[in-house]
């Protein structure tokens, strides 16, 4: 096998959906595409549809017409031969006998492949693009960017919540209908879309909701009711998300409800002081669960669901949403960025939870999130 053989990288994916393809083409494309890597020069197959855009802003080194290869398949056939078949044709016409690709590579491509006498093997380690972990400057502006975007959706939702009123049963009322999760997920997320940005799934979630994180929230909202509001959107135009979610009241918060925020709130705080290189996350992630519990807050089962502290710290942000390494994970590095989040859920009182976002630096954290934390509205 030759050394240029053994230098084969390959990724057949939407970039849209694909942090690796758009890291490694600066290109966005919602349906997928061929890249291919041999010798450190970058290229990328395009159909007729993409090619032009492609040329104006994929970075990589050659493009490569989709149609023509297609055509070289086909033959005499009226029938246009499968996707699996042009890729194996194009790798075979570039010699390409074995080749890297990442662990969520297609199976049924990698099958045709097989059948081709083209050896895959999965990239080792946690990422295909070992450099995508530590952040450069230029991909930290792009972060911020899409934590402003994100930014912009929380404020349009405390705005609508600071403008809406207790109405029967504290159900909150906004320009005279009963505002609802759906109703105030919508105003976010427009916010949102004229900021640039492609809302992902957001939560609005109030009350005993609130105490499953990934719930998104339904119906009415409550006055003097904990509410968990979960933005994270990605930016149109880089394809980085940001992430954020605070946690209020409108209205007044009894003294239990406060407790259990301001614990959340040191809990953060902790992380917050304590990351830097060479710290290891879990520590950290079980000295946060330590506080909670010292503060009255165990993590546990009751009557068959877990309360408390039950999901990670933090996770990776970037081109995915989570992306490598989740904060327990990992032991701290220069360059990462991570979301904290910490978290405390007691149905019948509610659901906590705080979030930002930090990059990793010489001795310590800087902040990229800068939405102000505050528990009444």
């Amino acid at each position: 096998m030759s050394k240029s053989n053994n230098r084969a990288r390959l990724i057949v994916a939407a970039s849209e959906h694909d942090g690796d393809m758009r890291y490694g083409t600066n290109f966005s494309a919602g349906d997928p595409f061929i890249f291919l890597q041999q010798n450190g020069k970058r290229t990328i197959v395009l159909t007729d549809l993409e090619i032009d855009r492609g040329k104006r802003e994929a970075q990589v080194d050659e493009i490569v017409p989709f149609n023509p290869l297609e055509r070289e398949v086909q033959g005499g056939s009226t029938k246009a031969p499968p996707f699996e078949k042009v890729v194996a044709h194009f790798l075979k016409k570039r010699g390409v006998k074995s080749a890297e690709v990442p662990a969520n590579f297609p199976l049924a491509l990698a099958e045709e492949l097989a059948r081709d006498k083209i050896r895959l093997r999965v990239a080792k380690g946690a990422m295909f693009f070992p450099e995508r972990e530590a952040k450069s400057e230029d991909e930290l502006r792009k972060i911020r960017r899409a934590l402003a975007i994100t930014e912009a959706g929380l404020a349009r939702g405390m705005e609508v919540l600071a403008a809406s009123k207790p109405g029967r049963g504290k159900k909150l009322e906004w320009t005279g209908k009963t505002l609802t999760s759906e109703i105030l997920r919508a105003e976010i997320e427009s916010a949102i879309l004229r900021a640039g940005g492609v809302p992902a799934n957001t939560i609005v979630a109030g009350g005993d909701q609130a105490c499953d994180p990934h719930e998104r929230g339904s119906g009415p909202l409550k006055a003097d009711s904990l509410i968990v509001f979960d933005v994270f959107p990605r930016d149109a135009k880089t394809g980085f998300w940001g992430d954020l979610t605070r946690t209020v009241v409108r209205g007044r918060a009894s003294e239990e409800q406060r407790k259990l925020w301001q614990t959340v709130r040191d809990g953060q705080a902790l992380a917050l002081k304590k990351m830097k290189p060479g710290i290891d996350g879990l520590k950290l992630h079980n000295e946060i669960k330590q506080l909670f519990a010292e503060r009255g807050f165990p993590t546990e089962m009751r009557n068959g669901k877990h309360v408390g502290f039950f999901h990670g710290t933090g996770h990776g942000l970037g081109l995915d949403i989570h992306e490598f390494p989740r904060f327990q994970k990992t032991v701290f590095k220069k360059g990462q960025v991570l979301t904290v989040e910490p978290g405390l859920y007691y149905p019948g009182l509610g659901g906590v939870r705080i979030e930002d976002v930090v990059v990793l630096t010489d001795n310590g954290i800087r902040m990229l999130s800068k939405f102000e934390k505050r528990l009444e509205i």
